[in-house]
């Protein structure tokens, strides 16, 4: 798991998390690095990617256990395999065209037709 780019607060840390396990790049039951490991990894305190981790717990999206690390909570669903598909090519093709990911997503925003 790399999370490049990302700035020391706790609270982008969990963001990046959230969003890897939200998009299933972390499936259920997948192992979370142990905090001193991507602390280390992110040359941050261990308290910041423990802080991160809490919260995380907090939404229910993991489950820590002592000896047993941090797991992706088996209630996560992944998103559809063609969505998931689809959402790579339009990455693909608004960075093709110049866009960052907030103008991306206020495009899809935009045309969103779901409820």
């Amino acid at each position: 798991m790399t999370l490049d780019g990302l700035g020391l607060p706790s609270g982008q840390i969990h963001q990046r998390l959230r969003t890897i396990i939200q998009s299933g790049a972390l499936a259920a039951g997948e192992k979370l690095p142990p905090v001193r490991q991507l602390a280390r990894d992110l040359g941050v305190a261990t308290g910041t990617v423990a802080k991160a981790y809490k919260l995380l717990e907090r939404e229910g999206l993991v489950a820590s256990r002592a000896g047993g690390g941090t797991r992706v909570n088996s209630s996560v669903p992944a998103p559809p395999a063609p969505v998931l598909q689809a959402a790579r090519t339009l990455s693909e093709l608004a960075v093709g065209h110049g866009l960052g990911l907030e103008e991306t997503i206020s495009a899809v925003r935009a045309s969103w037709t779901g409820s």
